[in-house]
């Protein structure tokens, strides 16, 4: 064993490099770590350690069972991470905030610093144990990274350069192409860091804890979203119990977030892997909760992840003739946003709803006709009310009509009359509306509507034409006109492009 008189000057032996971490890593986590002078001195003499220790002192002894001072060196690196981390209580102000990015800022160069040396460590052909090092940084160098670089109330444009920095530093020393590969592995074969990133974030992500920071919750969120099959299902009894658990929070922002980090699972997690345990049932009740809460950013992520999630629960529904169909949950869901539709006035809400309703006819295809009744009171009810500039509640309504009568088209000719008012009257106030809708607007609107005139015309065997035929004569309105001569002249057998 080498004598302490025998280093190198500047150099300490990797016993004094050692006990000097353990100092530090004490004075970060002990009860002097209250104090800012105990704790800014600390981050000075790892900086000054940094610049002082040899790559081989600074990561000799991580192959033992205790990894050595890079055992070490790493519990000062997730320590460091702590000490940056947001709280709870500076979440919301300013002056916490600020201190929060300087602390990050500081520490981030560190970090920088650390990095650099196990860059130098890896081309110094006598230094061969900066691997084993690494392994002991990477995670916590991540996820102060992340924290850090994502545009939040705790950082500024000063931090986030320096957390960036260390992400693309952390990048190169570890030999990965990006963030993606960091964690699943960039090579076939190749373990990857995913685990290991959600076994750090595991402590507070739990019931009692995920919110004393509120970093982890964008972290746990951001770094799910970069993992996508095949890799993410070999995670699921780590990724699934937080999601669901952010999800079910009573503020809206969490909901959301909750809600998307579920609906990246379902879109990356085989079917197999969610029918197994009834977890696609647990998920799916999860959401349809969430429906009953009239927020138009929580109902648009719900269905669009319900939408994904249907082709997993119906996928061991085989209907065998004779008896009728079975009713699914994508009936159920349907069932329930018309019963919210129908009383709806809130403008966001309205055009949520809307937005969704034709995915939901595609997806029934035929089986919508359990639900005409209650889906024509709704077109006809969105079809009289304004939406604003850009109509989209009206447009969408339009397109979930022609879907409705192309799917239930022999239901179509005994609501002919009720289905021929509706459009006319849609397309009488458009005509004559002197509102702020821009021109292209409008215009949608009308061939929207006489699509929907055409499709009417053909489910009926051609009637529409015969109760439109006296309108040219006693219409005034050149665009009213115009759209139903189109009507005629197709029906005819013109050529129209409409359609």
């Amino acid at each position: 064993m080498e004598r302490e008189g025998s280093s190198p000057p500047g150099e300490r032996p990797a016993s004094d490099l050692g006990q000097a971490l353990s100092q530090i890593l004490h004075r970060l986590t002990g009860p002097e770590s209250r104090r800012g002078s105990a704790r800014n001195a600390a981050l000075q003499d790892l900086s000054a350690l940094l610049e002082a220790a040899g790559c081989d002192r600074l990561f000799a002894g991580s192959d033992t069972p205790l990894g050595g001072a890079p055992g070490t060196l790493g519990e000062v690196t997730a320590a460091l991470e702590k000490h940056a981390a947001p709280r709870k209580e500076e979440e919301g102000g300013a002056d916490g905030c600020s201190a929060v990015a300087e602390k990050a800022a500081a520490v981030g160069l560190l970090f920088t610093k650390l990095l650099r040396r196990v860059e130098s460590a890896k081309e110094s052909p006598g230094c061969l144990a900066w691997k084993r090092g690494l392994r002991h940084l990477a995670g916590p160098i991540y996820v102060f990274a992340i924290t850090h670089s994502l545009q939040q109330p705790w950082t500024r444009p000063g931090s986030r350069e320096v957390a960036r920095e260390v992400l693309a530093l952390l990048l190169r020393v570890t030999e990965c192409g990006s963030v993606a590969g960091f964690l699943h592995g960039e090579h076939e074969g190749e373990k990857g860091r995913f685990a290991e990133i959600m076994g750090l974030l595991q402590p507070d992500l739990n019931k009692e804890s995920w919110k004393n920071n509120p970093a982890t919750k964008h972290v746990f969120s951001w770094t799910l979203q970069q993992v996508t099959r095949p890799w993410l299902n070999q995670h699921l009894e780590r990724i699934l119990p937080p999601s669901l658990l952010i999800s079910d929070d009573y503020q809206i922002e969490n909901k959301v977030l909750g809600v998307h980090c579920l609906h990246h699972i379902v879109l990356n997690v085989p079917a197999a892997d969610l029918l197994q345990y009834n977890r696609a049932q647990v998920l799916y009740h999860a959401l349809f909760n969430h429906l009953y809460t009239p927020e138009h950013h929580l109902i648009q992520a719900v269905l669009l992840c319900l939408l994904d999630l249907f082709p997993v629960l119906e996928k061991g529904l085989h209907w065998k003739g004779g008896a009728a169909r079975p009713t699914t949950h994508c009936d159920e869901v349907l069932q329930l946003i018309l019963t919210h539709m129908e009383p709806e006035h809130r403008i966001l809400l309205r055009r949520t709803y809307a937005r969704n309703l034709p995915a939901f006819v595609k997806r029934l295809g035929i089986l919508t006709v359990r639900h005409w009744k209650r889906l024509e009171r709704v077109i006809l009810g969105y079809l009289e009310v304004y939406d604003g500039p850009e109509e989209e509640a009206r447009l969408k309504i339009l397109e979930t009509l022609k879907l409705l009568m192309q799917y239930t088209w022999p239901r179509v000719s005994c609501r002919l009359v009720v289905l021929l008012k509706a459009l006319l009257k849609l397309i009488c106030d458009v005509a004559r509306d002197s509102s702020l809708s821009p021109e292209p607007v409008k215009g949608a609107l009308l061939e929207e509507a006489t699509d929907c005139l055409l499709l009417l015309d053909r489910c009926s065997q051609g009637q529409v034409k015969g109760l439109l035929a006296k309108i040219p004569q006693s219409c005034e309105d050149s665009k009213v006109v115009e759209c139903v001569r189109k009507v005629q002249l197709v029906s005819e057998g013109a050529p129209y492009s409409g359609t």
